[in-house]
């Protein structure tokens, strides 16, 4: 199996590289820095510089780019051109999600990031994430949205352990939203080998 990860440097790019390797999984860095790359292959470029010949090799490329501040107002329109690249490819794109799309409950009322308390910093990256994963639901593509837990922790540790959910967001036993960095990077790669969420937007948590 083939897959190039896009901002493979980044904290989370990173992690699924390393857990996609450790299965031997021939891996690829997309970044704009060769220095930066934490793979031996590596392609040059940022998302909007992909082109169609640069992901077609590949069986799944993974989207793990991050835009923060005023670059959040990039989600949509990245998402959009991979969108165009991948169509008529058979390459699966997947995506690192966020959390604050998910829907509260099952009547798909209310995202967590219209909920009262929410941090109004993460207001405006939250939702064009969401804007991201509406532009991939009317695609044409083979997608897989994956977005974590309401607590997303690069620190914690790797316990090799998740559960998968909907677009809901879902608790564990303890009334706890969580996943470590590392645990989520087994998720995704889970998802890459064995695909059981075509096409749908999954929640993964502990």
């Amino acid at each position: 199996m083939k897959i190039a990860v896009i901002g493979a440097n980044g904290k989370e790019g990173s992690m699924i590289v390393k857990e996609a390797q450790s299965r031997n999984i021939d891996v690829t860095s997309i970044v704009r820095d060769a220095k930066k790359s934490p793979t031996d292959k590596y392609i040059v470029s940022d998302i909007f510089g992909l082109k169609k010949e640069d992901i077609k090799s590949f069986d799944a490329v993974v989207n793990a780019t991050g835009f923060f501040g005023d670059d959040v107002v990039k989600f949509v329109p990245s998402i959009e051109h991979l969108v165009e690249i991948f169509s008529g490819e058979n390459t699966r794109l997947l995506v690192v999600g966020g959390a604050g799309s998910l829907y509260l409950d099952d009547s798909h009322t209310q995202k967590l990031y219209q909920s009262d308390g929410f941090p109004d910093s993460v207001k405006p990256l939250s939702e064009e994430m969401g804007k991201s994963l509406d532009v991939l639901k009317k695609s044409n593509i083979n997608w897989t949205y994956v977005s974590p837990a309401a607590d997303f922790d690069f620190k914690a540790e790797k316990t090799g352990k998740y559960v998968v959910a909907g677009e809901e967001l879902t608790f564990d036993k303890n009334k706890n939203s969580k996943i470590s960095y590392a645990d989520y990077a087994i998720a995704m790669v889970d998802e890459i080998e064995e695909p059981k969420h075509e096409n749908e937007r999954i929640s993964v948590r502990w």
